[in-house]
């Protein structure tokens, strides 16, 4: 079962769990914090792939007895939760909506897992749980206690919960700390489409912080598979230490490029693949923002032979040349 899969990472990966040959529930709210048309359109492009191997239902797993009638007669052996709602600078508006997605929707996927005897759970974390650490890159074994945002509370809390679950339950559950993903069939609430958008469109675009940001960009074909790899190593329940300090069946990584490029540059790329330049609006930093993230990925190359292999020069165009088809501009 796939969680958030009408979202850019369910979606990509549900379509790639398919592909090899693993039959997928999706399940999906399909909420309106961005547009639901491209949701639907997601799940199309998964279902026209691999028609016979991919099922969807729309349920909000947040409600549990929503959750449980969805799932009934459902048989799975285990979970990609990559549902939540996202976005830092939404939780500042609307903070009800993150703790009843991140946090009554996680216990729920923790208990469905637990009943059901699942194999392994593999769940969405976030890089935002850093906050405003200033030692650079991001290690898994550095303290992460300090959020910036709800959003980033509500992540570290799932994985506090995690950790209780594989505790007293054994049940095998891996975190992601998932770094800026971008890519065809991304998000249009990040930095990528809304500068892509704006450029196309002759409209000025917003640079926070005065344009003194550094993002680690991970290309969505390269973060599908790190999750997929997970998927395939759950950890064991051994009494040693995993990944982020767990003697429990828990792990946690960080799931990112491993580069740390400035947004300027990015800004550049993306006015190389549109043959225009931006205009720029320079801004002060946003609450609950963070200058600089950077991903230490040498837990999960160690432990599950991730390797990223696409970047910014290569994934950028990419993401340009979909958006155009995909708008037909």
């Amino acid at each position: 079962m796939v969680t958030g899969a009408a979202g850019f990472i369910g979606a990509a990966v549900a379509e790639r769990l398919c592909a090899r040959g693993d039959e997928v529930l999706g399940i999906d709210s399909l909420n309106d914090y961005y547009q639901v048309s491209l949701k639907q359109d997601r799940v199309a492009h998964v279902r026209a792939a691999t028609p016979d191997a991919f099922a969807f239902k729309q349920v909000d797993f947040s409600d549990w007895e929503a959750l449980s009638a969805a799932l009934e007669g459902e048989e799975f052996d285990s979970i990609v939760h990559l549902g939540a709602q996202a976005g830092v600078r939404y939780s500042l508006e609307n903070p009800r909506a993150y703790v009843e997605a991140n946090l009554m929707g996680h216990v729920n996927l923790l208990e469905v897992a637990r009943h059901r005897g699942c194999a392994h759970m593999v769940y969405a974390s976030s890089s935002s749980v850093y906050g405003g650490n200033d030692k650079l890159p991001f290690s898994v074994e550095d303290r992460a206690d300090h959020p910036v945002s709800l959003y980033a509370a509500t992540k570290k809390a799932d994985e506090l919960m995690s950790e209780t679950y594989a505790h007293l339950y054994r049940t095998p559950l891996t975190g992601l700390r998932f770094f800026t993903v971008y890519g065809p069939w991304g998000r249009p609430d990040m930095a990528l489409w809304l500068f892509t958008d704006a450029i196309l469109s002759g409209r000025p675009i917003k640079v926070f912080n005065h344009g003194e940001m550094w993002r680690d960009f991970t290309f969505i074909d390269d973060i599908v598979s790190g999750v997929v790899a997970c998927l395939d190593n759950p950890p064991a329940d051994d009494g040693e230490e995993k990944a982020g300090g767990s003697v429990k069946p828990h792990a946690l990584y960080n799931i990112g490029n491993h580069r740390s490029e400035k947004l300027t540059k990015v800004i550049e790329l993306i006015e190389q693949a549109c043959g225009r330049k931006a205009e720029v609006e320079l801004m002060p930093m946003q609450p609950g923002d963070v200058e600089k993230t950077y991903a230490d990925i040498d837990a999960i190359q160690r432990d599950i032979g991730y390797q990223p292999t696409t970047s910014i020069e290569q994934g950028i165009p990419q993401f340009v040349k979909w958006y155009r088809e995909y708008h037909g501009v």
